[in-house]
């Protein structure tokens, strides 16, 4: 008799349990799941007061979870301010969920450099283009600001732009959430212990 997966076990490392469960959401069909980097993001602001939304998670590792974003949208403006976010995966067809709570600190010049450079270029301009967050005042404002950026970096490269760039958060607790018959689900939280991790199972 064979136990239980790897991705569904409680070992001493977070970050091995979420690779093995992330490679299972990558592989499966994308009908099933049709974006399994996508997770909910929850910021707040001065006040407490919090938001939530969907972004695409582009790197993990030892280090934490990666994202990109305007720096001048809520979500940038709020992390810059607080230093503070939480995360959740949902992998529906997977009947798992990943919660992370943690720091957000900026990546490194290199780090958004080199990924808006791996960008589709039509992305690139719109990173230019959009006042994210900001209202529009005038019904063609963005097609508007789309084409000069066009023309402004026409048969050349397109650079990153200063208030575009990613942000890593550094976890101190990965709550990881597996679902079973009669909501008798299993709920394993690892919690930063110095360099490691405490694990304990929590009531579903």
């Amino acid at each position: 008799m064979t136990g239980p997966p790897p991705s569904q076990t409680a070992g001493p490392d977070p970050f091995t349990r979420f690779a093995a469960l992330f490679e299972e959401a990558k592989n499966l069909p994308r009908d099933l799941l049709p974006e399994p980097t996508a997770f909910a993001l929850a910021t707040v602001d001065e006040r407490g007061a919090p938001s939530l939304r969907i972004v695409l998670l582009k790197h993990v590792d030892e280090r934490g979870f990666v994202f990109y974003t305007n720096h001048e949208s809520r979500k940038g403006r709020e992390l810059l301010a607080t230093r503070r976010a939480a995360l959740c995966f949902h992998w529906q067809p997977m009947e798992v969920q990943v919660r992370v709570e943690g720091a957000a600190a900026p990546v490194t010049d290199q780090e958004a450099d080199e990924y808006f450079a791996s960008r589709a270029r039509g992305s690139q301009i719109g990173a230019w283009a959009s006042r994210q967050s900001r209202a529009i005042e005038h019904e063609g404002d963005l097609e508007a600001r789309v084409a000069e950026m066009e023309k402004r970096f026409a048969g050349g490269p397109v650079p990153r732009p200063p208030q575009w760039s990613g942000f890593r958060v550094v976890p101190t607790r990965i709550e990881f959430w597996k679902g079973r018959p009669n909501r008798l689900h299993i709920r394993d939280v690892y919690e930063r212990d110095g360099n490691g991790w405490r694990v304990s199972r929590l009531y579903p």
